[in-house]
């Protein structure tokens, strides 16, 4: 209010409070919760200052407990960290692997999906259903001139086999053709 001149009643009725509660107040000793967050602050400065301007809240916090045995909440020391305008670096400063790049398979029929006769050109996919009971896998087939056909292979342990994918096989000859998935 100083630095703008203003008046102490003009302020105080702007802001809503009384001329001898503003008085009281500036003439008041901080409380001890403020010096405590006051001392805790300096503390945490100091601790991210070590850190390098590395440690966020929680790893600050984890120092006040551990290192400096001082109780103090988790919640509070964020509160005077962001007061502080200090913060943690984020994420990890490792780099992250990138999977390596799979080659892609030949396109043996060089997109060209047109076929004259039946059972020239088959595409297919197989996808694994987890349910409650066992896994599912289903082999869908696509033929370019027959409507699609299913099949469902029946097993519950190990990997497919050539045995599976004849049951698998077996099972979409002797689908319904009409129905398609």
């Amino acid at each position: 209010m100083r630095t703008e001149r203003l008046p102490v009643q003009v302020a105080c009725r702007v802001l809503g409070v009384s001329q001898s509660g503003f008085y009281a107040w500036r003439s008041r000793p901080p409380s001890a919760r403020s010096i405590r967050h006051a001392w805790l602050t300096d503390i945490i400065c100091q601790i991210h200052h070590q850190s390098r301007g590395t440690y966020g809240a929680r790893r600050v916090h984890a120092e006040l407990r551990l290192g400096h045995q001082i109780t103090v909440g988790h919640n509070a020391v964020a509160m005077l960290m962001r007061r502080a305008g200090i913060a943690g670096l984020s994420g990890s400063r490792r780099p992250r692997r990138r999977p390596r790049p799979v080659d892609t398979p030949v396109d043996l029929v060089d997109r060209n999906f047109a076929r004259s006769k039946p059972d020239q050109l088959w595409v297919t996919d197989i996808t694994e259903h987890p349910t409650r009971e066992a896994r599912v896998i289903l082999c869908c087939r696509f033929g370019r001139v027959q409507p699609p056909g299913r099949g469902l292979i029946d097993r519950q342990h190990g990997h497919l086999e050539f045995g599976d994918l004849r049951v698998g096989y077996d099972n979409l000859r002797t689908a319904n053709p009409t129905r398609g998935l």
